[in-house]
């Protein structure tokens, strides 16, 4: 049975509101992330993704709309950690296999 749970990580002065909603279905957990994500969000999205074990999270971030380089750094650490990240734009992709890659 699946139950959904809207969390919001609450807006401060310079970043917007940021909506996560939370599926769990069959023993995986689905963060579904919408809006912008900055820095002064990450520890409250954290603590959403270790709330269960990494094989069982997926972060899907169709509906995401911007990243900064601290949340960009994050969300590789999750890959490596064994979360699934599900519908990923093309942008942060990108910019994840920039920070991958080696610097001369």
């Amino acid at each position: 049975m699946a139950a959904a749970l809207p969390l919001f990580v609450p807006a401060t002065s310079s970043a917007p509101m940021l909506k996560i909603t939370r599926m769990t279905n069959a023993g995986t957990t689905t963060l579904t992330v919408s809006g912008r994500i900055e820095a002064e969000q990450l520890p409250g999205l954290r603590r959403l993704v270790e709330a269960d074990q990494p094989s069982d999270v997926v972060l899907d971030l169709n509906e995401v709309s911007l990243v900064d380089a601290e949340v960009v750094r994050f969300l590789l650490h999750c890959d490596m950690q064994g979360i699934r990240l599900a519908h990923c734009p093309a942008y942060v992709h990108e910019w994840m296999l920039r920070e991958k890659r080696p610097r001369d």
